[in-house]
């Protein structure tokens, strides 16, 4: 078993507020870290996929006053967004009563939909916490290599083989394809949505180009951009903003956009084994957002990031606030010899940021001119986790 961080945060958040709403792609491990927490408080766990938890709850003020001391733990709550506005009577009239409310653990896939319900309707009453793949931290006796190259999706990741874990990515990706997307939006062909799903994975890391992926399947822009707004959603794509200054730079203002996770991307491209991933032309690509997402993932919660690009050259992979003031720029090379070019010292002298960081597929730290630091993989990830 692999202990998650999100426990610890999830578990402060508990004690703090009615309500918590844990998002997180399909098959990330919510339901398994929900039942974890469950363990340990006295709680009713209710699964919105299956008709007699369905049956359970079709009076939820009735179930929820009969549970009243323990906590609820709603599954797949995105598929019964009604709930929202009773659960919001049920807080609002505990305590005008004086008495302990109930509180609610609620999970689902659909992030921007659920985030917005729950905002709108539980506003000042609900926390929201994000469950990622496994990150090196969690998996620190495994080689990084295999995470990098099976991703972090629990099932996946624990495989008995390469072969097994490639099987279950596949098969992962089909699932979404023919049953999970087309309950989150418009009727999309699965194979259309496949084609640009792959399309993304070859250009990982890369500015996203709306007019050029819809020459490539006879589509609009706009028809691009809204499948593009469907995966990142359904947290499986990651838009890296361009970061904005106040310096007069004329800056590229398309987003940078990733495959959240890297096993999936490497499934959608055949790719099983690290020996096929080093010898493929998106490997730069993907170490890069196996990276950012690493680093998003422990980031605090005040933290932002983005990345820097003019058009005249200056250029940084990912730019880090996290919160207090202090500017990171971040390099991302899968060199273990690293060399930092101009680029990236000309984006420097504009965003003049407190550290400059090389992150390389090895496992030392060295410094490197300019006052950059060269540092693997597991070191940022725990200063940025700090």
């Amino acid at each position: 078993m692999v202990e998650r961080e999100c426990r610890r945060t999830l578990d402060r958040l508990l004690n703090r507020n009615p309500a918590v709403v844990l998002t997180g792609p399909r098959q990330v491990g919510k339901t398994t870290l929900a039942r974890e927490v469950s363990g340990t408080r006295d709680a009713v766990y209710v699964d919105l996929e299956r008709p007699r938890d369905l049956a359970r709850i079709g009076d939820v003020e009735q179930f929820c006053e009969e549970h009243a001391e323990e906590l609820v733990v709603l599954d797949e709550i995105h598929r019964m967004p009604g709930l929202f506005k009773p659960l919001r009577s049920i807080i609002d009239g505990r305590r005008r009563e004086g008495k302990r409310t109930n509180q609610f653990l609620l999970l689902g896939s659909a992030a921007i939909d659920l985030l917005r319900q729950s905002r709108e309707t539980l506003a000042g009453r609900v926390a929201h916490c994000e469950l990622f793949p496994f990150n090196v931290r969690e998996v620190l006796s495994e080689p990084p290599r295999r995470l990098w190259c099976r991703g972090g999706f629990p099932d996946s990741f624990l495989a008995g083989s390469d072969d097994e874990s490639l099987e279950w990515r596949e098969s992962f990706v089909r699932t979404y394809l023919e049953r999970d997307l087309p309950q989150f939006g418009p009727r999309i062909p699965a194979e259309t949505l496949r084609r640009f799903w792959t399309m993304l994975a070859h250009n990982q890391g890369q500015v996203f180009n709306a007019s050029a992926l819809g020459r490539g399947l006879d589509l609009n822009g706009v028809t691009i951009g809204r499948y593009l707004d469907l995966m990142v959603d359904l947290l499986l794509v990651r838009r890296l903003r361009p970061w904005t200054s106040n310096l007069g730079r004329r800056l590229v203002k398309a987003p940078k956009v990733y495959i959240r996770d890297s096993g999936l991307c490497h499934a959608l491209l055949g790719i099983g084994t690290i020996s096929d991933l080093l010898g493929h032309p998106v490997v730069g690509g993907s170490w890069e957002g196996f990276v950012v997402e690493n680093i998003a993932c422990v980031l605090p919660a005040r933290s932002s990031i983005g990345y820097y690009r003019t058009t005249g050259g200056a250029e940084v992979d990912l730019v880090v606030d996290k919160g207090d003031g202090e500017i990171w720029a971040v390099e991302i090379k899968q060199s273990t010899a690293p060399k930092v070019e101009k680029g990236f010292h000309m984006a420097c002298e504009d965003l003049r940021p407190s550290r400059k960081y090389v992150v390389h597929a090895g496992d030392d730290a060295f410094p490197l001119r300019n006052d950059v630091r060269a540092v693997p993989l597991s070191t940022i990830v725990d200063l940025a986790a700090a």
